[in-house]
């Protein structure tokens, strides 16, 4: 389905699909970090989720973060001002312990940041000329990244890669799992993206294949800290949205600066 959805869907339909994902994803992250704020999380993670479909167009939403433009109330900087006022008035006057106050109104601006202003970026790059072949693209890197990192992990891992926030990954899986996601842009080349260059491959393998594993870390030290073991059970068997999201959520910033500046500038 979702690869339906990247080829042949809207503009709208794909933003639309985008929204949805961040409003599932943000509402795990508050169930994770705020679990007693019940109320303020659902209309942070509601007016979060907007984020894709107000800054769907990446040349109006720069415009707009530069200031041009800045008095219309579709502005980025309008949306983000109105969240953080509403959320440090709400949390200001119905204080539970003065003591975490502050961490509760920097939980909730960090969730904006991390989930609907990440996921943007995948709008922005199906917006892009290349933009399905760029999305297919980061999907192998990080896909081929994990299966590699897996196998090559279980098989012949010995040295603990970070063990203070995830005990289970190796340096050998690591290493394994950038192979993977240069074997992975090597076929994407002889497939459905030649203009790829040499070059374009090594870079992006490495780059995204690795910001896709820092995600992944990422969210498993969020998940420690708040002490759960899954972000949700939405997926039967493999924890909750952002469990899938993780190495994406990285990678896709990534993916679209490169194509951005890097390729398109050529």
């Amino acid at each position: 389905m979702l690869i339906l959805l990247i080829l042949k869907g809207s503009p709208f339909l794909f933003t639309s699909f985008v929204f949805l994902v961040a409003l599932l994803g943000l509402a795990e992250y508050y169930r994770m970090a705020l679990p007693e704020r019940k109320i303020e999380a659902a209309l942070a993670s509601l007016a979060g989720a907007a984020l894709p479909v107000i800054l769907s167009n990446p040349l109006h939403s720069t415009s707009l973060f530069l200031g041009f433009g800045a008095n219309s109330f579709a502005s980025p900087l309008v949306v983000l001002t109105v969240l953080f006022l509403s959320g440090a008035v709400r949390i200001l006057f119905s204080v539970r312990d003065i003591r975490q106050s502050a961490a509760e109104i920097a939980l909730l601006v960090m969730g904006i940041m991390y989930v609907p202003l990440m996921l943007t970026h995948l709008v922005w790059l199906r917006a892009l000329p290349d933009g399905i072949a760029w999305l297919f693209l980061m999907l192998v890197i990080v896909m081929s990244g994990d299966t590699a990192a897996y196998y090559v992990g279980s098989a012949i891992g010995k040295r603990k890669l970070y063990p203070v926030v995830s005990p289970n990954k190796s340096v050998e899986g690591a290493l394994g799992g950038l192979c993977g996601s240069l074997l992975g842009t090597l076929i994407a080349k002889g497939t459905f993206f030649p203009g790829l260059s040499l070059g374009d491959c090594i870079v992006t393998a490495l780059v995204i294949g690795m910001l896709g594993q820092v995600g992944d870390l990422f969210e498993s030290m969020l998940k420690r800290s708040f002490g759960v073991k899954d972000s949700g059970a939405l997926i039967p068997g493999h924890g909750g949205i952002l469990d899938r999201l993780d190495s994406i959520l990285f990678a896709a910033p990534a993916t679209y600066y490169y194509a951005l500046f890097v390729f398109m500038s050529r």
